[in-house]
């Protein structure tokens, strides 16, 4: 891996690049290959801590006249695996990883999960390189735009959280089900088609390239009938 190059793609640069090599590596790059690289798994439980604490910090500066409540929304729609891994594609942080053969032919280096972790990593890795200042400094710009996004009320919604919601105002007996109905593609690039069904009524269908993603746009498509009127769910 090339981590100079990556260096100068996410604009810090190590004192110590052993915290970055750490936080590019994979656990499933140590479970096959036997090295003795650490994982980054220490490392994003560290960035995660400090990821919340940066954005807090922004939130409550930008929003002063809102509830706490509304604070921690918001901040939920940043803090989250969606704008996490969003901002590691924008660094093409899934070239840079270390991982086992395995998880990369089952797609690993475009996982949403793995990409979010891993940038939570860089950010546990940046704030013991070079402090709090420099992590910040860090979040501040790849985040901006999300900060300020969510703030002003423009950010991507939570798709499934707004189908219960609506439902549950209705006063439904909620039964939800997310049913992954095919996959297509091969097993490092496959596609996912999942409906959602309110009852055994199918109000929506989405796809996507991970199953979290196709059960998103399956519930953006039940909300556009909801609300359209198009469909009676009670």
């Amino acid at each position: 891996m090339n981590m100079k190059k990556f260096e100068t793609v996410i604009g810090y640069s190590f004192n110590d690049d052993r915290y970055l090599e750490r936080a590019l590596t994979h656990s499933s790059y140590n479970k096959e290959k036997n090295t003795k690289h650490q994982d980054n798994e220490r490392l994003e439980f560290l960035g995660d801590a400090f990821f919340d604490a940066i954005v807090s910090a922004r939130l409550f500066g930008m929003m002063e006249k809102v509830t706490e409540g509304q604070l921690t929304k918001t901040r939920a729609q940043v803090v989250c695996e969606r704008s996490l891994a969003e901002a590691a594609r924008k660094v093409n942080l899934g070239e840079y990883i270390y991982m086992g053969h395995g998880e990369e032919m089952a797609g690993g280096r475009s996982k949403d999960s793995i990409l979010a972790d891993a940038m939570e990593a860089v950010i546990g890795a940046i704030y013991l390189d070079g402090g709090y200042p420099a992590a910040e400094e860090f979040v501040g710009r790849m985040f901006s735009d999300t900060i300020r996004k969510a703030a002003e009320g423009k950010l991507f919604s939570d798709y499934k959280s707004e189908v219960q919601e609506l439902l549950q105002r209705k006063g439904a007996n909620l039964s939800i089900v997310y049913e992954t109905e095919r996959e297509e593609g091969p097993p490092h690039d496959k596609t996912f088609f999942v409906s959602l069904s309110f009852n055994e009524k199918i109000l929506g269908r989405g796809k996507g390239k991970s199953k979290k993603e196709a059960e998103q746009n399956a519930a953006k498509a039940a909300l556009f009938k909801i609300k359209r009127r198009e469909t009676n769910v009670l």
